[in-house]
């Protein structure tokens, strides 16, 4: 990320969770998105368990409320400008704000919008590229929800002059106090679904109830792919 800043480049990052993946099978779009993605990293830690079963070791999970915070902390020392696109409400994304410039003295955000829960109008999306641009930000972070930030970072990458566009979801909701996290535990066991869906059951039973077991299903079936392919007799040279 500092790399991407320091060459003013532009890059797009997405914490990946399981939500996404299957988003990503089921809608052409979707897909686009994620795989024009600079780096997608694994926020869920089934999918960290998937990537070792399909023998990579040595991923690790990238938590996007983690990821924010510790990039916050760096930005509040490096003095890097940051804007905030997302948050239930423009209360709930001023309560965000309030939070981490509490959190990290000297942190700059210069700029935030929390866009309504439906489609931008083309005026509407020219003010928000106008304001962003404006306020000189290096950093949007994006916090709409999965794969709702994905579709929004892909169109407006090529818009925007901001180096960096992060997604990290449900960051804003954890960081500004309206959502709890769940327990470090809950977390490391992959049960962090559970946690959620215990909270807002209305708003995520759906996604949670169908969604991970789609995942399960599909996942097996590519790691018994994987094994056979891997067992199968290679040609002599």
């Amino acid at each position: 990320m500092d790399a991407t800043i320091a060459a003013q480049a532009r890059a797009t990052v997405t914490a990946a969770a399981v939500n996404l993946v299957m988003s990503a099978r089921d809608d052409r779009p979707t897909m686009r998105a994620v795989l024009d993605t600079t780096l997608a990293v694994p926020d869920g830690q089934p999918l960290v368990w998937a990537l070792h079963l399909l023998g990579h070791p040595r991923a690790t999970r990238v938590y996007g409320p983690d990821l924010m915070v510790h990039f916050c902390a760096h930005a509040a020392r490096a003095g890097i400008p940051m804007y905030l696109y997302g948050g239930r409400s423009p209360a709930a994304l001023e309560l965000l704000i309030e939070r981490l410039k509490a959190r990290f003295p000297g942190l700059r955000i210069v700029g935030g919008f929390s866009p309504p829960f439906r489609q931008l109008t083309p005026a509407e999306r020219e003010r928000v590229v106008q304001e962003i641009d404006a306020c000189g930000a290096q950093v949007v972070w994006v916090g709409t929800g999965q794969p709702k930030q994905e579709l929004w970072m892909h169109e407006m990458r090529p818009l925007l002059s901001a180096p960096l566009l992060v997604g990290v979801g449900a960051a804003f909701d954890f960081h500004a106090g309206i959502v709890s996290q769940a327990p470090a535990v809950m977390q490391r066991h992959g049960l962090e679904w559970l946690y959620r869906l215990s909270r807002e059951p209305r708003r995520l039973w759906r996604r949670y109830l169908t969604q991970n077991p789609r995942f399960v299903i599909g996942f097996a079936r590519q790691y018994l792919r994987a094994r056979v392919h891997a067992r199968a007799p290679r040609p002599t040279p």
